[in-house]
């Protein structure tokens, strides 16, 4: 295809993409009482070959020709780079100064316990053709698996919990403690993979090295540095287009200087955002950043996403044994792990069990792990497509379960807000931009 061409069909999957997560974001709302976000999760695999491709094989196929696949690929990754920046820049440090016992007991719980099932299973995978690249260790199987199944839906968490109105509970503060924490380990985990995935250890090296020397340059320096753009921001009275496009720039350094190094993107997009000064600045950021990324770039990465989804690959009784098998391992190993490590460390059983719900959810975060592992052929569409489906169900567990176990009862007590409309894809803090419409 001429680019020419490739414009021309952008701007038709552009449209098709925003109409569709629309309605099926609206449709999970009404009749699922689902966020708008989850909806736009599914809409993505039903655009792909699971649904769409699979009933009108030749349209699917004319829309979302393999050329143009790039072009959706680089929007997909700002898209998913922005929001990463978007989630840093609500990044809440305190949180992990508050309740350190039991926020690091039901942390290390939530994600050992996952980590468990991942050694237990990973051999059996490996065995599986398909799953996993030929070139894959066993130790890097198991360590992907362990981060793949082990994340938290870090920014849904801290949407739940900030429209619930728990930002103070005991709740509240635990479970963004640990999930800030857990997910922080599961990153570092990523990056060590993929620094080491067909490249050796002496790129391992350098990749998690030169990641380690830029978190350190930006929490120190960079963060003194970047606090004159609060400062100039304050003066002007807000965020004006001059100071916008350095942030921008900023950004995009940040992003490279991961991907250079072998990482990735989005470890730059967010270790910027949760250094950027606060107060005025942020707020102003994200209220002139969130609206676009939500709406129009998230939405291509859900299809991306959805494009690379083929749920008929699992064809088989042994492929869809191991899809079950990879759902309630999932959802035992987190909630209950997070549920013991609560109750151990003193909480009463109904906060222990909405902190296990919570928890659960792997959401966009999980997305944006396997999305990464199939981008550097680490695993294989049959087992992207499992993880997918995982990642679809836990979410859409997430609020119905948190309210059955603990919602009601605190509701009956007074305790508890009505949750206007949680975004599993809202950064922390942030107002809902999606729900406005």
């Amino acid at each position: 295809m001429t680019a020419a061409e490739l414009s021309v069909v952008f701007f038709l999957q552009l449209a098709v993409i925003l109409a569709a997560c629309r309605i099926v974001g609206w449709a999970a709302k009404r009749w699922l009482g689902q966020p708008q976000v989850v909806g736009e999760m599914i809409a993505g695999v039903i655009l792909g070959p699971s649904l769409f491709g699979l009933l009108a094989p030749e349209i699917q196929g004319m829309l979302f020709p393999a050329e143009s696949r790039d072009v959706l690929y680089v929007g997909a990754q700002l898209g998913v780079g922005l929001y990463m920046f978007l989630v840093g820049l609500g990044f809440r440090t305190d949180h992990f100064l508050s309740q350190a016992k039991s926020a690091a007991a039901v942390s290390f719980a939530g994600t050992a316990a996952p980590f468990l099932l991942a050694v237990l299973i990973t051999p059996w995978l490996l065995n599986t053709p398909g799953l996993f690249s030929d070139r894959a260790t066993l130790a890097q199987a198991m360590l992907f698996m362990g981060a793949a199944i082990s994340i938290t839906a870090f920014p849904m968490l801290a949407r739940i919990i900030h429209e619930r109105g728990l930002s103070g509970t005991p709740l509240g503060t635990l479970s963004l403690s640990a999930g800030a924490i857990g997910d922080a380990g599961a990153w570092i985990i990523l990056a060590i993979v993929l620094a080491s995935f067909g490249a050796g250890a002496g790129m391992a090296v350098t990749a998690v090295g030169g990641a380690a020397l830029f978190m350190v340059f930006m929490t120190t320096i960079g963060r003194r540095l970047l606090v004159r753009l609060g400062d100039m921001a304050e003066r002007e009275g807000g965020v004006g287009p001059g100071l916008m496009a350095v942030t921008l720039m900023l950004f995009a350094l940040s992003a490279f200087a991961m991907d250079a190094i072998g990482i990735h993107a989005v470890f730059g997009g967010f270790l910027l955002g949760a250094v950027m000064p606060r107060g005025l600045f942020a707020e102003q950021v994200r209220k002139q950043l969130e609206p676009f990324t939500v709406v129009v770039l998230l939405p291509m990465f859900f299809t991306y996403s959805g494009l690379n989804t083929q749920l008929t690959a699992v064809d088989s009784w042994p492929l869809l044994l191991i899809a079950l098998v990879v759902l309630a391992g999932s959802v035992l190993a987190k909630f209950g792990a997070c549920w013991a490590a609560a109750r151990l460390t003193g909480q009463d059983n109904a906060t222990a069990l909405g902190i296990g719900a919570l928890m659960n959810a792997r959401g966009l975060m999980e997305l944006i792990i396997i999305n990464i592992g199939l981008q550097r052929g680490l695993i294989g569409p049959a087992l992207f497509s499992i993880l997918v489906l995982m990642a679809i169900v836990t979410t859409l567990m997430a609020s119905p379960l948190f309210e059955r176990v603990y919602g009601r009862k605190a509701r009956a007590r007074g305790e508890l807000g009505q949750l206007a409309d949680p975004e599993p894809g809202a950064p922390p803090g942030a107002a809902s931009v999606r729900d406005t419409s």
